[in-house]
């Protein structure tokens, strides 16, 4: 395995490894502001507690995320620096305001959140969860504007330098910030960021329904989390057709990738299948590149381009050697798209047992709900897998090929051995963070009100109640 290889794998790996943080963290910072606003408003000393306990699990998500999170951007460095010599200019820009805009105003704020309960005011301490949330939010906007100059550049031009060496320059910050691409990718990533946030809630939730412990706490979370998780999956479902609809557009052979789409012309939609690329017979006859075993939606996906089934998309044919590996494409979209429904499904099924006030009752349910936190990660991970190896060849999209971004004097084995590296303390560290949060989660809400619907203590509901 060359460098070139060896370096896709490793940003690959510690970028997903990283990714399982900061939609967490933007999820659980909305939810945050919800119950504590809540509490503000009605005074229920519930809503509190449960602030307090999931500010802790913030914080421990948090932390993670910016120790997995620094090794990432060295990489820009250290593998890749033809392509940060390149685009440094651009994608340096967009990763200081992260820092600047976004990464201070989160961890500034992170220390009164946690320490400040009873040492400022209510309104302050509000204050203080507002600005983490904003402050997580406002670092996925400066990441979506990065990646999507990379997928739809704009608002730069190409300099020759002295030496002979071409760079991209900003000419337009703002048509950098605002892409083709950025609104739509950054809101279909935020959505799937509250997905991840609700169902860390709902599954927690439901593990202690099922224990019969902290019954107030987990009814009451379950509420706010299944709010946020349908307005968040159908609003999802939204911006993934816009998304799909930019790709077309801006990226044809990764829209093309996305449905193995050979053949210009109207295309179906597939629900599944494996895509087959075209090979050579022996009397140099090519046959065309088809899926196999699928079914597929006549004209659907020209319809939901379009919004004519009749009109053509263009197919992988007109593309030559520069289209991704189209049956990986295929398949991680794919099953974005059938977790993504899945996830509708549930919390269409958990509103609706919630309206019949049964949702408590229904054990097979809650069991569902407790293993479904995992289904937001894999979704997350499936969908930056597709868009990312979508693009391919292309790092940055019609500028520089991805094997041009390499650094030109890092060795395979400085690969392999920095690849070990992170492998063995990524581990350990996922390790650690599964164990701290399995440890915080059974130790549960440390309030005994908690126990109580009303948020009271028992002595305090008989003294109320007298």
């Amino acid at each position: 395995m060359d460098t070139y290889f060896l370096s896709r794998l490793q940003f690959g790996l510690t970028i997903a490894f990283h990714y399982v943080f900061p939609p967490l963290s933007i999820g659980l910072g909305l939810i945050l502001v919800i119950m504590e606003s809540i509490w503000l408003k009605t005074g229920n000393a519930l809503h509190r507690e449960m602030t307090k306990f999931w500010v802790r699990i913030f914080a421990l998500i948090f932390s993670i995320g910016v120790a997995s999170g620094i090794v990432m951007e060295f990489q820009f460095g250290t593998n890749w620096s033809a392509y940060s010599r390149y685009v440094g200019d651009v994608f340096g820009s967009a990763l200081a305001a992260e820092g600047i805009f976004a990464f201070f105003l989160e961890s500034g704020f992170l220390a009164l959140l946690i320490f400040g309960w009873d040492k400022v005011s209510k309104k302050t301490h509000f204050l203080a969860t507002l600005m983490v949330a904003l402050g997580s939010t406002f670092s996925a906007i400066w990441i979506i504007v990065a990646n999507s100059w990379m997928q739809t550049p704009d608002g730069y031009h190409l300099v020759t330098l002295p030496s002979g060496q071409v760079r991209a320059e900003v000419t337009d910050f703002w048509r950098v910030v605002l892409n083709p691409s950025t609104l739509d990718r950054l809101w279909h990533t935020v959505m799937g960021a509250w997905q991840a946030g609700a169902w860390l809630v709902i599954s927690v939730s439901a593990y202690y329904l099922l224990k019969n412990r902290h019954i107030a706490f987990a009814r009451t979370s379950l509420r706010i989390a299944f709010t946020v998780a349908i307005l968040a999956s159908i609003l999802q479902l939204v911006s993934g057709h816009r998304s799909a609809q930019l790709a077309a557009e801006h990226q044809p052979a990764k829209m093309a990738a996305f449905e193995g789409h050979w053949k210009t012309g109207p295309a179906g939609l597939y629900l599944f299948g494996w895509y087959e690329p075209p090979t050579e017979s022996k009397d140099s006859q090519v046959t065309e590149g088809a899926v196999k075993g699928g079914i597929a939606i006549p004209g659907m996906l020209s319809w939901l381009i379009h919004g004519d089934a009749s009109r053509p998309v263009r197919g992988l044919e007109e593309f030559g050697q520069d289209i991704p590996p189209v049956n990986t494409v295929f398949q991680t979209y794919h099953a974005m798209i059938g977790i993504g429904m899945t996830l509708i499904g549930l919390s269409v099924l958990g509103v609706f047992f919630w309206w019949r006030q049964t949702l408590w009752n229904k054990r097979w349910f809650l069991r569902l709900c407790v293993g479904a936190v995992l289904l937001p990660q894999a979704a997350n991970q499936l969908g930056w897998f597709s868009a990312e190896v979508g693009r391919q060849p292309w790092i940055v999209y019609g500028l520089m090929k991805t094997r041009d971004g390499v650094s030109p004097h890092v060795r395979a084995d400085n690969v392999w051995a920095s690849l070990i590296m992170f492998g063995v303390m990524y581990t350990l560290l996922f390790v650690l963070f599964i164990y701290l949060l399995d440890h915080k989660i059974r130790h549960g809400p440390d309030d005994p009100t908690t126990d109580r619907e009303d948020g009271l203590h028992p002595l305090q509901g008989d003294r109320a109640a007298t």
